[in-house]
């Protein structure tokens, strides 16, 4: 029985992404600038698995791959924007932090100025009916 819930739980972490010896490996650069560059970099793109995050913060096992090719690829003596298209072409414009709009992505970009207005009017229509209704 304890062997299943060890078993379970390592299935659970594995699905999880998140592996904390990897993701204490220091990674950086002997050069300053090219340190700074990396790391910039790194807040560009997003976590996958964390979604909400940036490459540079999470600890997932992706963000730690993306990093490591990220720094391989700086290495290399590719550009941010060579490295970010490598990567847009991976894995789409999910991987950015900011996605371009696009009229794919337009909707996302505009949902939530529609939310607010819808809200607005639905309050100002309310405000102006309990007006009304005191008059």
């Amino acid at each position: 029985m304890k062997a299943g819930i060890i078993a379970l739980l390592l299935m659970m972490a594995a699905a999880a992404g998140v592996t904390p010896a990897l993701a204490a490996v220091p990674e950086t650069f002997s050069n300053p600038a090219m340190e700074t560059r990396a790391r910039h970099l790194q807040r560009q793109l997003r976590c996958l698995i964390c979604q909400g995050e940036s490459i540079d913060k999470s600890g997932s096992t992706f963000a730690v791959d993306v990093r490591r090719l990220v720094r391989e690829q700086m290495a290399e003596g590719k550009s941010e924007q060579q490295i970010q298209d490598f990567f847009v072409a991976r894995y789409g414009d999910a991987i950015l932090m900011k996605p371009p709009l696009q009229a794919d992505t337009w909707l996302l970009w505009l949902a939530p100025f529609a939310v607010l207005g819808i809200a607005g009017t639905v309050a100002w229509v309310t405000v102006k009916k309990a007006a009304r209704t005191e008059a």
